[in-house]
């Protein structure tokens, strides 16, 4: 077992041997000094692991002690150890960043509780994390393989999610990679799932089917707007369960939750689809034929989600809703700076929509920059990536200047991303769809056991581009790649994060609705 180096500096340090020969006994070499400036010139030499420091010694006190302790090691774990307690000590002592506070007479267990709480904290949290997935583990494999409805998987994934996010803060990489092996299981059972029931629930499975893309605006946001406060709907779009979960408590800081839950995207999981149904409130087969002068189709050029803002005036026009409306796309950090300017100008809507494009952006760069895949080699890297960018970014600023001036929100996204590695061969002509994760075109060639397809597309409410029209999805963490140039493309798009398909990933996602605090 490892022993610790604990540097002890007191006036009365011989008063303290029987808590010294416990913490020896207990594994912990213990250095005594009896002031600040023998504890400074020790520390200059030994590296210790842990500081305890008195706060009332003569000469030096403890508190100019651990000033120039932080500037010569600012890592260095201090223990600040006092008869007083008076608050302007603990502040000034907490405000140098101390590790822990303890007030005299001190007992063997409380300096035994702080320097485990301190040295031990990580491998006694990682023991503990590890030993509940175990028990989990079993719980979650015999889910995945039986018969799970919609809220059971969103369930399941949202578990696997919360050991993703623990397992990050251990950095444990075995449990890391069970995990990962868990994960694809589910997929294969999720997928088995969709492929059983989607079309089911497009077409009159009204009593047990998930809330979908194309319902969240009427069901889910409508019911929040108010006549007098404010409220903004924020879709950051490409948006993971689990990235929303890394910057949850960026959003705490500013407004309490009123209710989260998920909801899951329509297939195809990408925004011309996904995003242009929450807007419209309708199937793409619905925008197609209704909204001929906004819809533009796989064959057609130009973008294909440019105009949302006239699906949403005229979705809510449908819905009879008189009210004031403003729509806002950030995508890029100049039109998020101006943004934070004109906050009170957006609150003066009742109901102000913001799309913000940075998470998308990310997952394009990813695949298109070797530096970014550098900084983001797996799962927890991108997690972490999302976090700095929000601690970060304007849309940090802008939430709180809206909760200040007492805004709700009601936060989504339109689909998310699975990171592909397995490659899956299919032939299309030249006017096939370029997306990784699904195709639509006619004489698609493909091997029809491992991905899920629809010959008659208007079955899954999806528009034809001609008579032959047939749409495919990968399942699981394939990716499409063509025979020509065939390794090259491999490599190329081999580990990025793609969307388009059927998966947790993509297909759960999460809607919280927050108010101010």
């Amino acid at each position: 077992m490892q022993r610790y180096n604990i540097l002890w500096a007191d006036d009365e340090i011989d008063l303290l041997k029987p808590h010294i020969m416990f913490l020896d006994k207990k594994g912990y070499d213990v250095t005594p000094v009896n002031s600040g400036a023998d504890a400074l010139e020790k520390c200059e030499i030994v590296n210790y692991d842990v500081v305890f420091l008195d706060e009332n010694m003569p000469g030096m006190s403890g508190l100019e002690t651990l000033t120039y302790i932080k500037s010569m090691k600012p890592n260095l774990p201090v223990v600040m150890i006092t008869k007083s307690e008076e608050e302007h000590i603990m502040e000034e002592a907490i405000a140098s960043k101390i590790a822990d506070y303890l007030i005299k007479p001190l007992n063997p267990n409380q300096i035994l509780l702080s320097v485990k709480k301190i040295l031990d904290n990580k491998r006694l949290v990682n023991e503990k994390i590890n030993l509940e997935y175990q028990q989990e583990f079993q719980k979650i494999s015999m889910a995945v393989n039986g018969a799970l409805d919609h809220q059971e998987w969103a369930d399941i994934y949202s578990k696997m999610v919360y050991w993703g996010l623990e397992f990050d803060n251990t950095q444990n990489r075995e449990m890391t990679e069970i995990l990962d092996m868990q994960m694809f299981e589910a997929n294969i059972n999720f997928a088995r799932f969709i492929r059983e029931n989607y079309e089911y629930w497009l077409n009159g499975g009204e009593e047990d089917r998930p809330t979908l893309s194309h319902q969240i605006f009427k069901e889910k946001v409508v019911p929040q707007i108010q006549n007098d406060r404010p409220t903004v709907f924020l879709v950051i779009d490409n948006m993971r369960l689990d990235q929303w979960k890394i910057i949850e408590p960026f959003f705490l800081e500013s407004f309490t939750i009123e209710n989260f839950e998920t909801y899951y995207s329509i297939l195809p999981t990408t925004t011309a689809y996904a995003r242009n149904a929450i807007f419209s409130g309708m199937l793409p087969l619905e925008m197609a034929n209704h909204h001929t002068d906004l819809w533009v189709g796989e064959d057609q050029e130009g973008g294909k989600n440019n105009f949302e803002e006239e699906f949403l005036i005229r979705n809510l026009k449908s819905l009879g809703m008189d009210l004031k409306v403003a729509y806002h796309k950030i995508k890029n950090l100049n039109q998020g700076r101006m943004m934070i300017d004109n906050i009170s100008n957006i609150l003066q809507n009742d109901l102000s929509v913001i799309v913000y494009n940075f998470v998308d952006m990310l997952s394009h760069a990813r695949t298109e920059m070797e530096i970014i895949r550098e900084l983001a080699p797996n799962e927890a890297a991108y997690r972490s990536i999302t976090r700095s960018w929000f601690l970060h970014s304007p849309l940090y600023e802008s939430i709180k200047r809206m909760a200040a001036k007492g805004a709700n929100m009601i936060i989504t996204t339109d689909h998310g991303t699975i990171r592909v590695k397995k490659p899956f061969k299919i032939i299309g002509d030249r006017n096939t769809n370029t997306n990784l994760r699904y195709k639509v075109g006619k004489n698609l060639n493909f091997d029809e056991n491992k991905i899920f397809f629809i010959r008659d597309p208007e079955l899954l409410h999806l528009p034809k581009i001609n008579v032959s029209s047939t749409y495919v999805f990968a399942m699981e963490d394939l990716f499409f790649a063509y025979p020509n140039n065939y390794n090259y493309y491999v490599n190329y798009y081999r580990d990025t994060f793609q969307h388009g398909g059927l998966s947790l990933e993509e297909m759960i996602i999460p809607i919280i609705s927050l108010n101010s605090k």
